[in-house]
């Protein structure tokens, strides 16, 4: 009979331990959990990749001529219809990398309504960071010096960058002559808004700094005053000497005497179309300074920076009178009777020009 040796360690077995298969099954699961992290890490570093490339890239070929692009943002887009609209413009090659993009920078909500000029195959992120700045496209609006309100008011209309309507005229003298600039899309009220704030804000700058021996009470009345210093003359070197007229007239409460406060009572500013007859120089209305004293009771246009300045810092000089020169100025004069030799001279020159028509 054969006998087998016994184990002293009841523990052992030929039976495999189950702790042994418990921890090879957690290697393999772990390694492959691993590979699956690598795999969806490596097609995600690719994708990201690739999209990154995508947004970077330059734009498609567009069907205009080598240089800018305008395009329009309007208001109230998200992100989504934005970037749609952009690939349907032809702009962008997808629509879903412009998206993550813009979200990746977290730019979705910087997105500036306005009218953009976009380089020729502009990037993907280079259009994010046009639109993202808002520089858009500006327009210019220019008011010349010495129109009414109604006169502006009109060219404003005119303007068909410009959008709604002009619910208001301001009131004479109260638009600052100026360029604008502005966006595509802006109201005319807007417009208007900044003009009447920069007259405003103008006239008290440079009131606020004024000669205080001027014959002007307020800043409306040096705005008044201004007005008519404006219609005088359009060269900008007489503005001061032709307020220094007005200023010392004022002071001596001597007459205004200025035809164009006389043509504005008569056609509200537009032009007369001729010279002044002698019967509407002797018509009383408020705005007949060779009838009434002191100013007018309103502007006679709108004034420019100039001759605000010109009036409320006029020149230290003894003129009293002003003639055309015939020559687009005027002469001047301190005495009644210097004044009548050059308004003789002045209508010489009158008769002479006509005979050469």
């Amino acid at each position: 009979m054969v006998v087998t040796e016994q184990s002293e360690n009841p523990t052992e077995s030929s039976v495999e331990n189950p702790r042994g298969k418990g921890k090879k099954i957690v290697l393999v699961v772990g390694i492959l959990f691993l590979s699956i992290i690598l795999v969806v890490g490596t097609a995600a570093g690719g994708a990201f990749y690739y999209g990154k490339r995508q947004f970077e890239a330059l734009g498609p070929s567009l069907n205009h001529e080598v240089g800018m692009y305008t395009y329009t943002l309007p208001r109230g887009r998200g992100l989504q219809e934005i970037a749609r609209n952009l690939e349907d413009e032809g702009l962008i090659s997808n629509a879903w990398v412009f998206r993550l993009g813009v979200m990746w920078f977290d730019a979705q909500s910087q997105l500036k309504a306005g009218e953009y000029a976009i380089p020729h195959q502009a990037s993907m992120a280079q259009i994010m960071e046009i639109l993202r700045q808002g520089k858009s496209i500006l327009y210019k609006f220019t008011a010349p010096e010495g129109l009414t309100s109604s006169q502006i008011i009109s060219l404003i209309e005119a303007d068909e960058t410009l959008v709604g309507a002009v619910d208001e005229i301001p009131a004479e003298g109260m638009m600052l002559p100026e360029t604008y600039l502005f966006q595509r899309g802006t109201t005319r009220m807007e417009l208007i808004s900044q003009m009447t704030q920069a007259a405003h804000d103008t006239l008290e700058r440079l009131w606020a700094s004024r000669d205080e021996e001027l014959p002007v009470s307020s800043p409306y009345e040096a705005l008044i005053l201004a007005s008519i210093v404006e219609k005088e003359t359009g060269l900008q070197e007489e503005r001061p000497r032709v307020a220094a007229v007005f200023v010392n007239r004022l002071s001596r409460r001597m007459r205004l005497e200025s035809d164009p406060t006389v043509i504005y009572g008569l056609t509200q500013g537009e032009p007369l179309g001729r010279g002044l007859r002698q019967s509407e120089l002797k018509k009383v209305t408020p705005y007949n300074t060779y009838e009434v004293n002191g100013l007018p009771p309103t502007p006679i246009g709108n004034p420019g920076v100039e001759s605000l300045a010109a009036v409320l810092n006029p020149p230290e000089t003894k003129d009293l009178f002003f003639v055309a020169n015939g020559a687009g100025g005027h002469v001047f004069a301190t005495t009644y009777r210097q004044h009548q030799r050059n308004v003789t001279e002045w209508r010489r020159i009158e008769k002479e020009r006509k005979k050469n028509r």
